[in-house]
């Protein structure tokens, strides 16, 4: 059990991990501060924190656990403006999409107390943002990537995998920063562009209104991802922009191939290309978690 949790970010990802620790027992008090007062002030009505404080830095003090939920852009100030209550006794870890510029802004900021901090990224999330839907059961069953580094606490790195699996957690996976970036510009970071742009294009065509009010299912769920946190979004793009270039190049090449197999009516070798993707989407279905 923890005594203390400061939490940097009372939003959606802070706010459910503050109340899933909560719910499993796992700390005995929350101490929570945002950029915004009414946001921290809002969190503590709604039972996420125990106690508001004025500065990331006062929300740290005391604390064995400390979280990061800001977005990924805010890591380095953060690190900055916390860094003198730092200890080897505290454990430290956030919930940012990407990781290498965390990683960078941790060495940059942390220094001789590096080890105390624990990358992470729990693959979990709504489209709604806000305290307000702060749910304990958002990390239920999901998996979470750890990126440590050479000077990451071997000790710290099992103490954050024990904690994610006693919140339900199904799959804890270590990788590398660079390993996680790249794979997740793959599966997670395209297809949210891919929904942002596919919404822009419908937005700016005179009839878009039209189209869209006969869209069903199938665009519903292609579409979700397009309503996110269009900060959080705009800092992830960004962060992961060499990474995110890699994978629209392998995307270019397949469509490309396709529009000139559907421009020539090459009926045989699209329905070949439509298959191959068809049973590439089955067999991911069907594959098992990997290892933990």
């Amino acid at each position: 059990m923890f005594k203390q949790l400061g939490l940097i970010g009372c939003g959606m990802m802070g706010g459910s991990f503050a109340l899933a620790l909560k719910q499993a027992g796992l700390v005995r008090r929350v101490v929570g501060y945002s950029k915004s007062p009414s946001t921290t002030a809002r969190a503590r009505q709604l039972g996420v924190i125990d106690m508001e404080a004025p500065s990331a830095l006062q929300a740290i003090s005391g604390a064995d656990l400390v979280m990061l939920a800001v977005p990924v852009a805010a890591t380095e100030s953060t690190f900055r403006a916390i860094r003198h209550l730092v200890n080897p006794g505290m454990l430290i870890v956030d919930v940012g999409s990407t990781k290498r510029d965390v990683v960078d802004a941790a060495r940059r900021t942390l220094k001789h107390d590096l080890e105390a901090f624990v990358p992470c990224h729990p693959i979990a999330g709504r489209e709604a943002a806000g305290v307000e839907n702060a749910d304990p059961r958002l990390y239920a069953d999901c998996s979470v990537v750890i990126t440590p580094i050479e000077r990451t606490d071997k000790a710290k790195i099992e103490q954050a995998r024990q904690m994610w699996l006693a919140l339900g957690c199904g799959d804890v996976r270590l990788m590398t920063p660079h390993e996680h970036d790249a794979a997740f510009a793959a599966v997670s970071h395209l297809p949210h562009l891919l929904a942002f742009a596919l919404m822009n294009s419908l937005a700016a065509q005179p009839d878009g209104d039209q189209y869209l009010s006969l869209a069903g299912p199938g665009f519903r769920d292609f579409s979700r991802i397009a309503a996110s946190d269009p900060k959080m979004w705009r800092d992830v793009l960004i962060a992961n922009r060499h990474e995110i270039g890699t994978q629209m190049q392998h995307l270019q090449r397949a469509l490309a191939m396709l529009d000139k197999l559907i421009a020539e009516g090459r009926a045989e070798e699209l329905e070949r290309a439509i298959n191959h993707a068809s049973h590439a989407r089955a067999n991911w279905r069907l594959r098992p978690a990997g290892p933990g």
